[in-house]
C-alpha cells in the first residue's frame, strides 16, 4: 500500500544522504502547451517572477541535494532537446552543472536518468520538473527518504495515481541501473510497479504547487510568487496600463494600451482568459 504522510513532518535526516544523492532537473520538452510563448523561448526559460522557471528550479534542487560554494549543488544535471541551443547557452555560465543532451530524440523522463548513468555513477537522484513552481521544503522531502524506496511528493487526493500529480521524486540507483535505454516515463518504469508491489513512499504536498504547462497556468505562477501583482520583467517599459499580466524583460506595453489577465512577450500579446 502507499504510504502517505505530510510532507512537512518530522524526519530524522541521514547524515549521509546528501552526499550519495545528484539532483536532476528535467528540461528537455518542447513545451508545446505553452505556445505560442515557447515559439519564442524554450519552455525551462519563460520568466518566472524576477528569474526563470529553470533557474528556480535549480536554486530549489540546488538546496535539497547540498549547496555548493555559489548556491548550487555540484550534483545536478539538466536534461535538454527542445531549444538546445538557448538552453546550453543559459547554462554555460552556471557553475557546477552538467548538461546532458538527448539527440535525435528527447528521452522522457526514465530515459533521461538512463541516459545519466554515466554521469550518476552510483549516486541516487532528486528529480524535478522544471516548470513546477511551489513552495513545498524539497530538504524535508529528502530528509525523510529510507535511502532505499522510490519516494514521490505528490499533490492530489491519495492513493497516488495516474492522476496525482509530481512535485519531485528520488530514484534509487539500483532502480535507474536497471532502466532499459531509449524514450520512456518514470510512471511506467517506476511509479506504477513500485505502487503495485507495495513499495512506493508517497508523500503529500502540504503547500502550493502549479504547473507551469499552459499560458493560464504560466500566468498564475508568476502572480502567486508576486502576490497577485503584474510581473515587470527588466528593461520592459510600461507606458500604458496592466493588471494582473506578465510583461517579458524589454517588453513595451504602449501608452494606449489596457492589458488585464494576459502575457506581453516581446511583441506578442497572449491574454488568458
Amino acid at each position: 500500500m502507499t504510504r502517505v504522510c505530510g510532507s512537512r513532518g518530522l524526519y530524522q535526516r541521514r547524515s549521509d544522504m546528501a552526499d550519495s544523492l545528484a539532483g536532476v532537473v528535467l528540461a528537455a520538452g518542447a513545451g508545446q502547451r505553452l505556445r505560442p510563448l515557447t515559439l519564442l523561448r524554450p519552455k525551462p526559460l519563460c520568466p518566472m517572477g524576477d528569474s526563470t522557471l529553470l533557474d528556480r528550479a535549480l536554486r530549489s534542487v540546488g538546496a535539497a541535494v547540498g549547496a555548493g560554494a555559489h548556491g548550487l549543488a555540484g550534483g545536478i544535471a539538466v536534461n535538454v532537446h527542445a531549444g538546445r541551443a538557448d538552453m546550453e547557452a543559459h547554462l554555460a555560465p552556471v557553475p557546477d552543472v552538467h548538461v546532458s543532451v538527448e539527440e535525435p530524440v528527447a528521452l522522457g523522463t526514465a530515459g533521461a536518468l538512463a541516459h545519466l548513468r554515466p554521469w550518476l555513477d552510483g549516486r541516487s537522484a532528486l528529480v524535478v520538473n522544471a516548470d513546477t513552481v511551489h513552495d513545498e521544503d524539497l530538504a524535508a522531502f529528502v530528509a525523510g527518504w529510507d535511502g532505499e524506496r522510490v519516494r514521490v511528493l505528490m499533490t492530489g487526493t491519495p492513493p497516488f495515481g495516474p492522476r496525482s500529480g509530481v512535485v519531485a521524486s528520488i530514484a534509487p540507483w539500483a532502480a535507474i541501473a536497471a532502466m532499459a535505454d531509449g524514450p520512456a516515463g518514470l510512471w511506467e518504469v517506476l511509479w506504477r510497479p513500485e505502487g503495485a508491489a507495495g513499495r512506493l513512499d508517497a508523500v503529500a504536498a502540504t503547500g502550493a504547487v502549479i504547473d507551469c504547462g499552459t499560458p493560464r497556468d504560466y500566468l498564475r505562477g508568476n502572480l502567486w510568487l508576486s502576490g497577485g501583482a503584474s510581473v515587470i520583467g527588466r528593461g520592459a517599459v510600461v507606458a500604458g496600463t496592466v493588471e494582473r499580466c506578465v510583461v517579458w524583460p524589454g517588453a513595451l506595453v504602449a501608452a494606449a494600451e489596457h492589458l488585464v489577465d494576459a502575457v506581453r512577450a516581446g511583441g506578442l500579446t497572449v491574454l488568458v482568459r
